[in-house]
């Protein structure tokens, strides 16, 4: 098929035929150079949109798709193919004649010869090469590694070899022994010790060495706390659930699940009205409107500028006021004078005062003494109100360490209080008497498992009683209207 077959005018085709050796495998395949190029400018819009109108782009990008596909079937141009590739010779009757005369061994045997159909489809059906991977054939410090053989070759013709060669060398010359394998009678023969007993064989070599050599040098291992494998609560994993969720109850268990339901319900209910009472405003007060909160926030301003705006008032009462501050002026001048006074009459004392001070105190100390000794001297007698006391005070101890033992039994099974929220137990599962059903195909699924193991994780205190982060967003959500909305509107 000639390359402008699809071109309706003869002109084109008929002087450039010749010249031009593209070959197109599609019908739509043209050669450019069968097309005249139109002129015209390619930096404006009217460019623009002619090259986008005009096949001038599109021929060019169907010639180079078509050249692609010619390398992907053919490994190359088919113009450039030569003739023994294109064509082949038909023998098709010595094919027939020759596998007429095959046995069924043979052909199953060329049968499983053959690939698979998936295989053939799984193959690389392109005859373009894979590029080289420059990577693959890089070696890491090429010239060093390089400079290096140069160097050992260079004292090689010297006479010195590398390290590892003379390492080789030594033990080619002199084998080591080889070890000789245990049989299965000294595997018999072997002692048997506990490995995880304190006095085992692998652990006597340690025994009496210093702790920081235990620690730092042979890398002792960490102690692992006591309550390691105790469960922080003995509550089962899994709850076997009453005997009215079933998918078929009876009428008394499905009864008592429904009251059970419903008790935790009005619970919830209680709490709900309780806390909406303590919020509730007072019935005695008014809400507060806007007029009554401006009167509060001016309260003690115009008291103030009342003040303030009186200033006539002290001038009024001139006499009256200038003898009060004349009658104060008179009193701090008396407590001033009378504050020396009060000193000189506190007089120094004597060495005879001093004297008779210190007696006095001596006595009382000794008198303290006596005191103390008389009470220990007593207390002598009272050794049996004193084991009567202790006897006692140990019976509230103990009763005390009985009780806190029953309590920490009785809240051994219950959920302890391991962060800021408190566990809250789940809804019970349950279905009303109209939607029950009497068999499993037409059952009604109740509660999440996933729910239910987190909630139980939460009951044995493993993890915390948590909530559902809220999410916050950082910044301010910004609208924008774009300019083709707006353009329609």
């Amino acid at each position: 098929m000639a390359a402008g077959s699809s071109g309706g005018d003869g002109k084109l085709c008929s002087k450039s035929e010749g010249d031009s050796g593209f070959l197109g495998l599609r019908p739509t395949s043209v050669d450019p150079a069968l097309r005249r190029r139109r002129r015209g400018p390619r930096n404006k819009k009217r460019g623009w949109r002619r090259l986008a109108q005009e096949p001038l782009g599109l021929e060019v990008d169907q010639f180079l798709e078509d050249v692609r596909l010619q390398e992907r079937t053919s490994g190359g141009l088919v113009s450039e193919a030569p003739d023994e590739k294109l064509f082949f010779l038909d023998t098709g009757l010595k094919d027939r004649e020759l596998n007429k005369k095959r046995t069924k061994g043979q052909k199953r045997s060329l049968l499983l010869k053959k690939p698979l159909r998936v295989d053939l489809i799984l193959e690389n059906t392109s005859k373009i090469p894979a590029p080289k991977d420059v990577l693959a054939h890089q070696v890491p410090n090429a010239k060093k590694l390089k400079r290096k053989e140069q160097l050992w070759e260079k004292l090689a013709k010297q006479g010195e070899v590398p390290r590892d060669v003379r390492r080789a060398q030594a033990r080619l010359l002199n084998p080591p022994v080889p070890k000789a394998k245990p049989g299965p009678q000294d595997t018999v023969e072997r002692p048997f010790y506990d490995l995880w007993a304190k006095n085992n064989p692998l652990e006597r070599p340690l025994a009496g060495q210093d702790t920081f050599f235990l620690e730092q040098t042979k890398k002792k291992g960490v102690k692992r706390p006591l309550h390691l494998h105790t469960k922080p609560s003995q509550a089962p994993a899994v709850e076997v659930t009453p005997a009215g969720a079933s998918y078929n109850p009876t009428f008394e268990d499905h009864q008592n699940l429904l009251w059970a339901a419903h008790e935790v319900e009005l619970q919830r209910q209680k709490e709900a009205e309780r806390l909406e009472r303590q919020l509730a405003l007072p019935s005695t007060e008014q809400v507060a409107t806007q007029e009554s909160t401006f009167k509060e926030m001016c309260q003690g301003l115009l008291e103030d500028s009342d003040e303030e705006g009186e200033p006539g008032e002290g001038q009024d009462k001139g006499p009256e006021a200038g003898g009060d501050q004349i009658r104060g002026d008179q009193t701090e001048g008396a407590k001033a004078s009378a504050m020396p006074a009060l000193l000189a009459a506190v007089e120094k004392k004597t060495e005879r005062q001093r004297q008779r001070e210190k007696a006095a105190r001596m006595l009382r100390i000794q008198q303290a003494a006596v005191r103390a000794a008389r009470l220990r001297h007593q207390e002598l007698f009272r050794l049996r109100g004193i084991k009567a006391q202790v006897a006692q005070r140990l019976a509230e101890l103990a009763r005390r360490r009985e009780r806190r033992q029953v309590q920490r039994l009785a809240e051994a099974d219950r959920p302890r209080r391991l962060g800021r929220l408190k566990y809250q137990a789940p809804d019970i599962d349950v279905q009303l008497s109209s939607e029950l059903s009497g068999s499993l195909r037409t059952l009604k699924p109740e509660g999440n498992i996933l729910r239910d193991r987190f909630k139980s994780f939460q009951r044995r205190n493993m993890i915390e009683p948590r909530e559902r982060a809220k999410f916050k967003r950082k910044y301010k959500v910004k609208l924008v209207e774009k300019r083709a909305f707006r353009e329609i509107q």
